[in-house]
């Protein structure tokens, strides 16, 4: 067995993964080393090399993500294949290969799971906010729900921020300036208070104007972004160094003027960056979370593992129902002119525990139990006598939420031969909801739903040799049911995916090449399809779906060149006929089998190159990249309403480094200027639905400063 603790590269690496406070000495290493970082991740519970790891996955450090300009959640799928993200009105959607969410509701669940720093972040609202001092990120695809948190049928996403560092201070700050007047300031500090305390500050400070342009005389700019939000992390120890205590605070707060949304066949302007609106409008989520995790080496081979987390968010919107200047109030009452008022809160409180074993021994284990309580408060309301501003409902919707999930999960790895690795892993899972509501045009009613899940994974793993391993497993990935908003309509079951999986992980060429690659087929029964019904909130259980496909990465670095490439294939569909409500239609319509499921692309590329130049101490690096989402449905039923047409997005960075503490950036996004749709948004009941287009080019520059 590899041990990976003894290598120095992979201690560095485990420095810039863990805890992001790159000291100016180590970050002079990482960008002169003329092969490729082992990449660390810590997807099983441990520290592990991502080419030891059986997962499909892709890993980023603090590093990478600033190299490769991802500066938010969405930029996520120009860097990983088979991941699509939308960001739709108060929600960013998340799907892997096929699999995830596609509508918010206060009932459903997300199919990709969400977590910062170990916490969970179970609703879409929430999980964009923070993407600000990034240490890693992985992307893990397939089921996930053997080693921690809540269970997933699509995959899960892990944001770690850097951890503070004892002893040291240390910290960063960086500005950007962009076309757009685009202004984003984040910094860290690392303070150490003692031996055995250290506390690490960070903010963000992210201002831009809209992408499009209103010509209506609201005093309302759709579209532009401004959001504020601090953290802190308090890590304790003892001397031992046996004991680890981190304390963690968020704050955030995002004030814009809501999504721009294209109105559909506008007769006012055909430009996509124009629009026409009366309504002042905004979208407000504010909030904060507070967690507490231990650590603790009970023994020489068990470590204890405990998280308490507490979340509350909140999301007050208000937008032009109508998505003109021009459609008049009641009276008459065939006006349609009108305010959507919204108004969200989400209360979450998580508890976790794990015990997990740290020996040398052939067997290692991961066992843990997990437990969420929610309380989420919905109002939605409609104004039909005013078109600038709301004043008082005409179509109310009051409802209310209590979510619990408890389950108990454990997985274990056993060595049978030096090469041969066997894994076995289990989750049961018990969820209870209660939907109360009230719909002035549905009627009242309280629903209860209970269900329960045994999910788990079996796997081998082959380590032909240091720089070789191949895998296969069948995992199986749940996600519980829940209440509609309509009361008249039936409450949706769980969804489960069933995956099988191979793949391999190499390094090749005295580590300047790395080859990782997987093929999978799934089987998802019983897909949980988020829609609207009557302008409500409704979500269906479809009949089966397949899905097959795989993800090819490459990565090489011979002295000053780099390069990556990112493939994705997907070929995703129903597995027979099955009746759908169409909502775009208002009626129920056959969904053949062999039809395509929503949000499944069927190639999705990342392509990048770089060569570092030295002029002296400088290092000049300049990069080029580019990714392709290919076309695919925001619903079973393709039409003008629904399709997300492919695109292209190519992106050019100038890096400049004179000093191990000083990084200057040039950059252009959207280098072509690319017109495309990122998300359609269908018919609710307090506003129309319309197009979000995809960002505008944008040119800038970034420093950063550290020390």
């Amino acid at each position: 067995m590899k041990k990976l603790a003894s290598r120095p590269a992979a201690r560095l690496l485990t420095l810039i993964l863990a805890g992001g406070a790159i000291t100016p000495s180590a970050w002079a290493q990482a960008e002169t080393n003329p092969v490729l970082e082992e990449i660390v991740v810590t997807a099983e519970r441990r520290t592990q090399s991502l080419q030891d790891v059986p997962i499909s996955a892709t890993v980023l450090s603090g590093e990478e993500i600033m190299r490769k300009g991802v500066a938010n959640l969405a930029d996520i799928q120009q860097v990983s294949p088979s991941i699509s993200i939308n960001q739709v009105n108060r929600s960013t959607y998340v799907n892997i290969r096929g699999v995830g969410i596609a509508q918010t509701a206060p009932s459903s669940s997300p199919g990709v799971a969400y977590y910062i720093d170990g916490q969970l972040i179970p609703h879409e609202q929430f999980i964009s906010q923070s993407f600000y001092d990034i240490g890693s990120l992985e992307v893990l695809r397939g089921p996930q729900g053997t080693l921690t948190g809540q269970n997933s049928t699509g995959g899960a996403i892990y944001v770690r921020t850097p951890e503070p560092v004892f002893g040291e201070v240390s910290g960063f700050i960086d500005q950007t300036i962009g076309s757009f007047d685009w202004f984003r300031t984040t910094g860290a500090v690392n303070i150490p208070v003692g031996d055995n305390v250290a506390i690490r500050v960070a903010g963000v400070r992210d201002k831009r104007d809209s992408f499009t342009k209103n010509i209506g005389p609201s005093p309302s700019s759709p579209g532009i972004t401004d959001l504020e939000g601090a953290r802190i992390n308090i890590a304790l120890r003892n001397d031992a160094n046996t004991l680890r205590i981190n304390l963690r605070g968020e704050y955030f707060n995002s004030d814009s003027d809501n999504n721009a949304v294209k109105r559909r066949n506008d007769t006012v302007s055909s430009n996509p960056y124009i629009i026409q609106e009366d309504a002042i409008s905004y979208l407000k989520q504010e909030g904060y979370r507070l967690s507490g995790e231990v650590k603790w080496a009970i023994s020489d081979s068990v470590d204890l593992r405990a998280l308490t987390s507490w979340q509350d968010g909140s999301t007050t919107d208000q937008t032009d129902g109508d998505r003109t200047a021009t459609a008049r109030p009641r009276p008459p009452a065939g006006n349609v002119g009108r305010i959507g008022f919204t108004d969200t809160t989400i209360r979450t409180l998580i508890n976790e525990v794990n015990l997990v074993s740290t020996d040398d021994g052939p067997l290692s284990w991961v066992v843990g139990a997990f437990r969420m309580d929610e309380d989420i408060p919905l109002s939605v309301l409609r104004d039909n006598n005013n078109t600038v501003d709301f004043v008082s409902s005409t179509s109310t919707i009051v409802s209310k939420v209590e979510n619990k999930s408890q389950s108990v999960f454990g997985q274990v790895n056993y060595f049978a031969t030096e090469q041969l690795e066997l894994i076995v892993g289990g989750r049961h899972s018990w969820d209870d909801q209660t939907y109360d509501r009230i719909v002035s045009a549905g009627g009242t009613g309280v629903s209860k739903l209970s269900s329960k899940e045994l999910t788990g994974k079996l796997g081998a793993n082959y380590h032909l040799s240091d720089n070789t391993m191949l895998y296969a497993s069948l995992s199986k990935g749940y996600k519980a049911g829940g209440g509609n908003l309509p009361a008249s309509s039936p409450s949706f079951g769980p969804e489960t995916n069933l995956v099988y999986e191979a793949g391999w992980k190499t390094t090749l060429l005295d580590r300047r090449l790395r080859l990782n690659g997987s093929l999978f087929y799934a089987d998802y029964k019983d897909i949980q399809l988020a829609s609207l019904a009557n302008g409500l909130p409704l979500t269906q259980n479809a009949a089966s779906g397949e899905s097959m496909g795989g993800e090819l990465e490459l990565e090489g670095r011979f002295g000053g060149l780099g390069f990556n490439l990112g493939l994705g294939y997907l070929n995703a569909e129903f597995a027979e006929d099955t009746v759908l409500q169409n909502t775009v239609a208002n009626r129920n319509e056959l969904v053949t089998k062999g039809s395509t499921l929503p949000f499944s692309p069927e190639w999705t590329i990342n392509a990048g190159i770089q060569y570092e130049f030295l002029a002296g101490d400088t290092a000049i690096t300049p990069r080029l990249q580019w990714s392709h989402t290919g076309q695919s449905h925001a619903t079973p039923f393709p039409s003008a309403v629904t399709i997300l047409p492919s695109r292209d997005v190519v992106d050019a960075r100038l890096s400049i480094d004179p000093t191990d503490s000083v990084r200057l950036e040039l950059f252009v996004t959207n280098l072509f200027d690319e017109t495309y749709i990122a998300s359609q948004l269908q018919n609710s009941s307090s506003a129309d639905g319309g197009l979000i287009y995809g960002a505008r080019r944008q040119y800038g520059g970034r420093l950063t400063y550290r020390f």
